[in-house]
């Protein structure tokens, strides 16, 4: 077995839609980012090839490739997931935490959790998605931008 761990920020900007887990969120600003910047599976896909010791999603969709400007991250998602799988590794578990003042992520979670599930071919049960705000401090208290930080356990892919 192996755990990883990931993180990623991005800030908020106007005139960009909002997605996270793979479902896009009404509110006024979206995350910037040479993707579709969600914050959440990018954090995920990091915690996934962490774990499996294969870098990270930069080195798999670098921001300087014009091909992936706007990439759905759920294709990212996937790509770190199949990298794992080739290398031996399936994913067993995750569970993430998205930090944001605003706006108030609850009744989109158990879609989060559904396309997080779907994309990694787990039982719902194994994936874990829960918001926080930061008390309005720092950067994502302010509204400035969001973060999130994920763990996952990866286990050999024949046992």
């Amino acid at each position: 077995m192996r755990i990883g761990h990931g993180y990623d920020a991005h800030r908020l900007t106007a005139g960009r839609k909002l997605i996270l887990g793979g479902v896009e969120i009404p509110f006024e600003k979206g995350l910037e980012g040479h993707s579709d910047a969600d914050v959440l599976l990018h954090a995920l896909a990091d915690a996934i090839l962490g774990a499996a010791a294969l870098g990270d999603i930069g080195h798999l969709f670098p921001d300087s490739d014009p091909a992936t400007e706007g990439i759905d991250s759920r294709v990212i998602l996937r790509a770190a997931a199949e990298k794992a799988a080739a290398a031996g590794y399936l994913v067993e578990n995750c569970d993430v935490t998205v930090i944001a003042q605003r706006p108030k992520l609850a009744p989109y979670l158990d879609a989060m959790r559904g396309n997080i599930a779907d994309d990694l071919g787990l039982d719902l049960s194994a994936v874990s998605v829960k918001a926080t705000t930061e008390e309005h401090m720092g950067f994502t208290g302010s509204g400035e931008g969001m973060s999130c930080h994920a763990v996952v356990l990866l286990n050999q892919g024949d046992d």
